[in-house]
């Protein structure tokens, strides 16, 4: 039986679910990305199973570019905060190159938020109150990751997740591990695109105007329209 291939050129849609204009953008970068992060929800998980699902670009200290989808956790005036394995291929990557890339690709709403940002380390207390709302099997989980490491065959997990879970039962405390923590993105530009007919796009940027990166403070920014 012959399958036949997938043109992606043939691929096309029409983005005409809303436009974005100057007068219509809220004052600040947090105040407009937790609008669109509330319509994304309204969407429903049938369409959008996560929408705070983004994808994260980071370079390698060889200067590889690389990319991988990653859960926001937390979003506030000082920035975005997600969480991962610190001996992970893409902490190894901030840790030589703390400058990241993000998209939100809201493909339902014709949307995505693109930001351009540096990451740090969260403080250990900050990554262990998240840790302590995370289910059970996930914080056994991030124990038995290495992430990124390479593993003879899943049974090696398998038989790691059963001790923990014979060590651990349900209702247990479960450690913070010292390579499990958070980052936080602290944002020196965040754009709002609205796919628009005909291709030509709305891209509002948010860009800062001195040496403040708080989301909240509106004269913190000034915002640029650019070209699709």
């Amino acid at each position: 039986m012959s399958i036949d291939t997938p043109n992606p050129a043939d691929m096309r849609i029409s983005y005409d679910k809303d436009q974005l204009n100057e007068v219509d953008l809220a004052s600040t970068p947090l105040a407009q990305f937790t609008k669109w992060l509330s319509e994304a929800v309204a969407v429903g998980k049938d369409e959008l199973i996560e929408p705070n699902a983004m994808v994260i670009a980071v370079r390698s200290q060889d200067d590889v570019i690389s990319t991988r989808s990653v859960l926001l956790k937390g979003i506030d005036a000082r920035g975005l905060t997600f969480y991962t394995n610190y001996g992970s291929t893409k902490a190894d990557a901030i840790a030589a190159n703390s400058q990241v890339s993000i998209t939100f690709p809201w493909y339902p709403l014709h949307r995505q938020v693109n930001i351009v940002g540096t990451a740090t380390k969260v403080s250990r207390e900050e990554s262990a109150a998240y840790f302590d709302t995370r289910p059970h099997g996930s914080k056994l989980g991030a124990i038995v990751s290495a992430q990124s490491s390479v593993i003879d065959s899943r049974e090696v997990l398998e038989t790691r997740m059963a001790e923990l879970e014979a060590q651990y039962p349900e209702g247990t405390d479960v450690p913070l591990p010292d390579v499990w923590g958070g980052y936080l993105i602290t944002v020196s530009a965040m754009e709002f695109w609205q796919g628009r007919r005909s291709r030509l796009h709305d891209r509002l940027r948010f860009v800062k105007s001195g040496s403040s990166s708080d989301l909240s403070d509106p004269t913190a920014w000034k915002v640029i329209r650019l070209s699709p």
